[in-house]
């Protein structure tokens, strides 16, 4: 698994030729505060049930508030097989601070 920052994924966001699966696994509500452009709500709890739908050589980028829950899902998707894992180390909070500063935060 990979570690960026918030500015290396904005970095490579805008220079990839095929955009990542951004997986955001905080809680609803979290979600409805902030998210990061075409990013999807799998909350945590649901990663392994929904891990069965996705594809394994996709690029994922993996995305919480601080980096913290997305890190532990990043290593469960490479024990499932996963092979092109990212995590936004700092999470959406890193993310509203250095990328978009006018995110709301919580």
């Amino acid at each position: 698994m990979r570690e960026f920052s918030a500015q290396q994924l904005k970095a490579h966001l805008d220079t990839c030729d095929e955009q990542p699966l951004l997986i955001d696994v905080r809680q609803p509500w979290e979600f409805d505060v902030c998210k990061i452009e075409d990013s999807v709500l799998i909350p945590m709890s649901r990663i392994p049930a929904e891990a069965q739908t996705l594809d394994t050589e996709r690029e994922i980028v993996v995305i919480c508030h601080h980096g913290i829950r997305s890190r532990s899902v990043g290593r469960f998707l490479e024990q499932s097989g996963f092979n092109n894992i990212i995590n936004l180390s700092g999470g959406v909070s890193e993310w509203a601070k250095t990328v978009d500063t006018d995110m709301a935060t919580y």
